[in-house]
């Protein structure tokens, strides 16, 4: 696990609390977050209702949304769902993903077997933007047992507006993508 620096604490706090002032306001957070993307979304039963919450939610910021399933709260094995969203962010088919179960943990680690995929289970907004701007993950696993419906949006608007930092983290990026041809 990394450690942060002071620094880097006080960087993410402080860019946590202008978007904080600025959602306050009403304003919209920084335009370069704000472009519309295609993203794949699924869940397995234990996130069927919070999948159908955050597509609706998606789509009202004008995101075009890829339902890879599952369709309704009958029990089904949250593998399945899971590399069904992160194979189309492995294919390009959509620029990112995001998969609900109960704990988040398990489609994380089926994501994160997919080639191309940086998973990361995100629980509140702090970890979201880090998972983003300093690991470049382009699919986003949330726990629907752990988190509720409003944090869970908070958590997809900071996910889908944060930006990759580059600079040092893009070397670390690269060394992770680098296991993949281990």
């Amino acid at each position: 696990m990394t450690t942060l620096s002071d620094k880097e604490i006080q960087q993410i706090v402080e860019r946590v609390l202008s978007q904080v002032r600025t959602s306050s306001n009403g304003s919209a957070p920084p335009s370069s977050g704000r472009s519309h993307k295609t993203v794949a979304l699924g869940a397995d039963h234990g996130g069927f209702a919070m999948k159908e919450m955050l597509k609706d939610h998606l789509q009202s910021q004008g995101h075009r949304v890829i339902d890879c399933g599952t369709t309704d709260t009958e029990a089904v094995d949250y593998p399945d769902f899971a590399e069904a969203v992160a194979q189309k962010v492995s294919a390009k088919e959509a620029c990112c993903g995001i998969i609900v179960d109960g704990a988040g943990i398990g489609s994380c680690m089926v994501a994160n077997k997919v080639p191309g995929v940086r998973a990361a289970m995100c629980y509140d907004y702090a970890t979201a933007v880090n998972s983003r701007e300093h690991n470049h993950a382009n699919v986003l696993t949330l726990g629907s047992g752990l988190i509720g419906p409003s944090l869970a949006k908070q958590i997809v608007d900071a996910w889908m507006t944060t930006d990759f930092g580059s600079g040092r983290h893009a070397r670390r990026v690269e060394k992770i993508m680098a296991v993949e041809a281990h």
